[in-house]
């Protein structure tokens, strides 16, 4: 397996989908388990730390400098990921086939570039506060896919023409993709929650 320092919890409902939890800028493999349990509580966890260390806060991908994303790193490191994944779902004995990445600011990045690089990695993706990173040509085939892109109006970080134009992206690769924007900034809220449930949802009932 790729050596990601991580933590598997395997859930006790069958029938939720796994989530693969990508966090932050400054957290660890530890910083989503509270918002998994609250978004899907019957799922499968899987939760991987960042590699990169920037000024001793663990990040997934480098950037140049704030706003500024390293285009080629965040290719490279989102591969790696999905290598691990598919390493991970034998191991642990989950269907990659199901899989849903939720992802914040650092991590919703990676979810993103997963999605849009190696398809069959992902089923979904919750991509709170993402901004927009790559844009591959030609485009993936993303029919199947669902993407549920959260953003904050008053996000000092995510310019705000990003959630839009990433949504354009998603949208011309075939995915189902739906967005909210809320008056809140770059942390997410109850109303990202409750958003992401009823996103989850399908997954779970269908």
């Amino acid at each position: 397996m790729p050596a990601y320092v991580h933590h598997f919890d395997s859930g006790p409902n069958l029938a939720a989908p796994p989530l693969l939890l990508l966090h932050g800028t400054g957290g660890n493999e530890r910083s989503l388990l509270p918002l998994g349990r609250g978004l899907s509580p019957g799922s499968a966890l899987l939760s991987p730390r960042g590699q990169v260390d920037e000024n001793s806060a663990l990040r997934f991908f480098r950037r140049h400098a704030e706003g500024i994303l390293d285009l080629e790193d965040l290719a490279a490191r989102a591969r790696e990921m999905a290598d691990f994944v598919a390493t991970a779902a034998t191991r642990y004995h989950f269907d990659p086939a199901r899989l849903v990445a939720v992802g914040f600011s650092n991590g919703a990045n990676l979810a993103a570039a997963m999605l849009l690089l190696r398809p069959e990695s992902l089923a979904a993706a919750v991509l709170l506060r993402p901004m927009m990173g790559l844009d591959p040509s030609p485009a993936p085939d993303l029919a199947g896919k669902r993407v549920l892109i959260l953003s904050g109006a008053l996000d000092p970080i995510v310019p705000p023409a990003d959630p839009a134009r990433l949504e354009a992206v998603f949208r011309a690769a075939g995915a189902e993709v739906e967005r909210h924007s809320f008056n809140t900034g770059h942390g997410f809220t109850q109303a990202d929650i409750a958003a992401a449930q009823r996103f989850l949802r399908p997954a779970v009932y269908n």
